[in-house]
C-alpha cells in the first residue's frame, strides 16, 4: 500500500492496533511506516515523530473510553454505578492492553486538557455522588479508585493473579465491595 489514503485518524487507529498487537512501547513511526509500506518521511505530514503518534493513540485510547464509560454509568448509582465503571477499565484492558497502556501515556498540559481525560475525571465524580462525601475527600476517592482500578488491572493482565486460588474474579467482586463499604463508611465523615 502506498502513500495514498493516508490520513491522521487512520494512522493513529492503526498505531493503536499495532499497541495491542506488540505493546504500546513498541509503537513508533518507523513501525507504523513499515505497516503502511511507507518511508516514515510519508508519515510526517500526519504525526510529527513517534512521540506525537503516541500522544495521538493515548487520546484515542481515552476518548474510546469515556464513551464506553458514559455508556456503563447512564442510569446507575452506587455501587452498581461504582462496578459499572470499574468494569469498564477491566475490560477495555483485556480487549485492548496496548491501548489501555496508551490511556495512561503523560500528556502534555495542553494535549490532556483538550483529550478525554477530564471526562474520566467527571465520571469518577458521578460515581461518587451516590456516596456523599464532601470536595476533599471527592479528591482523595477519585484518586483511590483510579489507583484500585489500574493497580489489579495491571497486576492480573501481568499475570500476577494467575498462580493461585480463588479466582481473580472473586477477588475483583471482593475489592469492589470492600471499596463500596469503605465509600459508604466516609459518606459524611
Amino acid at each position: 500500500m502506498g502513500r495514498i489514503g493516508l490520513t491522521t485518524d487512520r494512522l493513529v487507529r492503526a498505531g493503536a492496533e499495532l499497541a495491542d498487537e506488540v505493546g504500546f512501547e513498541q509503537v513508533t513511526a518507523s513501525a507504523l511506516a513499515r505497516r503502511f509500506d511507507v518511508k516514515v518521511a510519508s508519515l510526517y505530514s500526519h504525526v510529527r515523530n513517534s512521540r506525537d503518534l503516541k500522544a495521538q493513540i493515548a487520546r484515542l485510547a481515552l476518548e474510546e473510553l469515556a464513551d464506553r464509560g458514559a455508556s456503563a454509568l447512564a442510569g446507575r448509582a452506587g455501587k452498581d454505578a461504582l462496578s459499572a465503571l470499574a468494569n469498564v477499565y477491566r475490560d477495555y484492558a483485556r480487549e485492548h492492553p496496548g491501548r489501555y497502556d496508551a490511556s495512561r501515556f503523560r500528556l502534555t498540559p495542553e494535549e490532556a486538557a483538550s483529550s478525554a481525560g477530564p471526562r474520566h475525571a467527571e465520571m469518577m465524580r458521578a460515581v461518587l455522588r451516590g456516596y456523599d462525601l464532601d470536595c476533599p475527600d471527592q479528591t482523595h476517592a477519585v484518586r483511590l479508585l483510579g489507583s484500585v482500578f489500574h493497580g489489579y488491572v495491571s497486576l492480573e493482565l501481568a499475570g500476577g493473579f494467575g498462580h493461585s486460588a480463588p479466582d481473580s474474579q472473586e477477588s475483583w467482586t471482593w475489592t469492589l465491595d470492600a471499596l463500596d463499604t469503605l465509600l459508604r463508611g466516609r459518606t459524611s465523615a
